[in-house]
This record gives structure tokens, sequence and C-alpha cells, in this order.
């Protein structure tokens, strides 16, 4: 993708940028209120929806255009820049009327490409930055797609906004971090911006200044954080947002480690990475050389592949020896699924030979 920089004039670099506000924008009074306390925080950019999309019919579903009035006037009291979330055509055409600085896209319209196409195709020969949130599910090309359409139609100023991903399961977390997919957005296109929102990831306001912490010790450029002036009374998704000043308490606790510094003190430890990788490699070489004779056995002894309780036995084993190596039982199991799914691939070729 061919890139720019998102910095809007009078933004500081370094970081992380954040953009701050409610959920929703429910009164005039609600906006201006929580748009003053952040602004006196320090805050830059403020942001709040206007069109929500809800999973179920009747919840507040958002203020709508009137909305975006109190938005210009955050901008004319407070000097912020302002920013809404888009979901269609129509949204795009009144934001940019309004004069909104940026845009966002959400998780359920990130999941349809048809959605992101028309929102690109409105966007046509518009210079605006635009933040992406991650689809709802954990599908890398999916988000990836999203932001070619937009590039496609000439939004250079581009960034991802990671939210988690939805989960069947009981966890934690509202939405599931799964770093490890925006840890391989930013090694597939290393020059795109990337905010986490720790107000959807976590769903509860206890949880967001770790997720703040982690986002940063992991690169991130950004945090787009729901901060509300009452969070408790507010409208929707109350028990993920906090007050301005619990904001500025947790920004100003943040350990902002360096990204670019000098690593010959690591180079010896990173020989030895190397080292160990290697043998790695050349261990799983000669398990499957292993598995390779053993598909010859079955296939001469008229066994079938897959034996379900020698596989159940290894995983079992081997999470047990994991842990008392100091790792975790579920990073050995995805390992060892991934290493007998090769086995299995190998063992098909032998027999259908």
């Amino acid at each position: 993708m061919e890139l720019e920089s998102i910095l809007l004039p009078g933004i500081e670099t370094k970081r992380p940028v954040v953009i701050a506000g409610p959920c929703s924008a429910e009164t005039e009074e609600q906006v201006m209120e929580t748009a003053m306390q952040l602004s006196k925080k320090g805050i830059k950019i403020f942001r709040a929806g206007i069109w929500k999309p809800r999973t179920k019919p009747g919840g507040f579903e958002g203020i709508g255009e009137t909305g975006l009035q109190w938005l210009q006037e955050v901008k004319k009291e407070t000097g912020m820049y302002v920013t809404t979330e888009v979901a269609t055509s129509k949204h795009v055409e009144s934001a940019l009327k309004a004069g909104m600085d940026l845009l966002w896209i959400g998780a359920r319209t990130c999941a349809n490409p048809f959605a992101m196409q028309e929102i690109a195709d409105a966007l046509q020969g518009v210079d605006i930055p635009v933040l992406v949130k991650n689809p709802v599910n954990p599908d890398l090309e999916l988000w990836i797609g999203g932001m070619e359409r937009l590039n496609n139609a000439g939004i250079k100023r581009l960034a991802a906004i990671h939210r988690g991903f939805s989960s069947y399961d009981k966890k934690i977390y509202r939405n599931l971090p799964q770093w490890h997919i925006p840890i391989e957005l930013r090694r597939r296109i290393p020059e795109l911006p990337i905010l986490c929102d720790p107000s959807h990831i976590g769903g509860k306001r206890e949880l967001i200044a770790p997720l703040c912490q982690q986002a940063m010790d992991l690169g991130f450029d950004g945090l787009i954080v729901e901060s509300h002036c009452n969070p408790d009374k507010a409208w929707s998704d109350a028990s993920q947002q906090i007050t301005p000043d619990v904001l500025a308490y947790i920004l100003n606790l943040l350990v902002i480690r360096k990204e670019k510094q000098t690593t010959e003190n690591l180079n010896e430890l990173r020989s030895q990475i190397d080292e160990c990788d290697n043998s790695l490699i050349d261990i799983l070489a000669k398990r499957m050389r292993i598995s390779r004779e053993i598909g010859t056995f079955k296939k001469e002894h008229g066994m079938t592949i897959l034996q379900t309780g020698r596989y159940n036995e290894i995983l079992e084993k081997r999470g047990a020896q994991a842990e008392l190596c100091g790792m975790s039982a579920e990073f050995i199991k995805i390992i060892f699924e991934a290493i007998h799914e090769e086995s299995v691939r190998q063992q098909m070729e032998i027999i259908n030979k």
C-alpha cells in the first residue's frame, strides 16, 4: 500500500497518539463537558460515535446527524480535532460535510467487503485520515483487504485499530486481544500505524490501564480510549468507559520504551537464538523422516493414518512436560497440533504413492 503520515498539524510525533471521547454522543452537554475535560488533560483528538450499530434492535443506536453539530462545536470551542465512526456512504457524506478531521470504520463494517467498497467509493478523491478497526473475526486478510480498498480509492493516510476479536467462550476480555494478529500486520505492512482500542478489548474499565501498557510494549503507535464525563450514566458501554481524570492518570503512568536503539548487546543472545532455531529445524526434519517411515509401515500393514489414542497421549504428555519447563500447556498444544498436521500430510503422501 502507498501510505503517508496520518498525523494532523499540531499533533506531536511521540508515542502514543491518543484519541479519546465517549462511546456515544448522548447530549450536547455531555459531549461538551467531556471534551472540555479532555482538552484540559492535553488530549488533541476527540472521538464520539453518533451512529451506533447495535447487536439487537431496541438499544440506543446513536443520536444521528445532530451529533455532528456538537462535534463541530467541540472543534470550535476547544480547538481539538474531531472524529466519528462511519458505516455507509451517507455517513461519509454527512461527516465530510460537517468537517470531521478523521474518520474511523468499525469492526462490523470491516467484516463486510461490500460495505468497505461503498465507503471507499464515497471517499474517492478525498484526503482525510481513515482508521480501520479489525473485523470482529480474527481474519488478517479481511482486515488488510478492507484497507487496500480504501488505499485503491486514493486514501493514503491510513491506520489500523486493534480492538480484539469476538469469541463464544467466556473470557476475561470482552474481545480477545490475539496480539499475534496485529504483530503480523506490522510485519506485513511496517509503515502502517497501529492504534490499540483497550476499551473494546477489555470491556471493563479496570483492564484499560494494563492493556494500554501492553500495546506500548508491543510498539503500537497510539491509543483510542472511550472516556466519558460520567461513565456510570453512559447510554452505551458504560462499563468500559473512564473519566478524563482516570485517563490522564493512566497515560502519566505509561512506560514508553524506545523502539529504535542500538542492538549490539543483543547480538550474542540473538546468535544463540539462531543456533536454537537451526537445531529445532534439524530435529523437526528428523521427526518428519520418522513420520514418513511410520507412514510406510502403515501402508504395508493396511493401517489408517490417524491414530487418535496416540495423538491424545502426545498432547497430554507434552503439555505436562511444557509446564514443568516453565511454558504453558496451551502453547505446546498449538505447536504439536501443527507438527501433527505436517506429519499426517507427509504420511498421506507415502500412502497415496
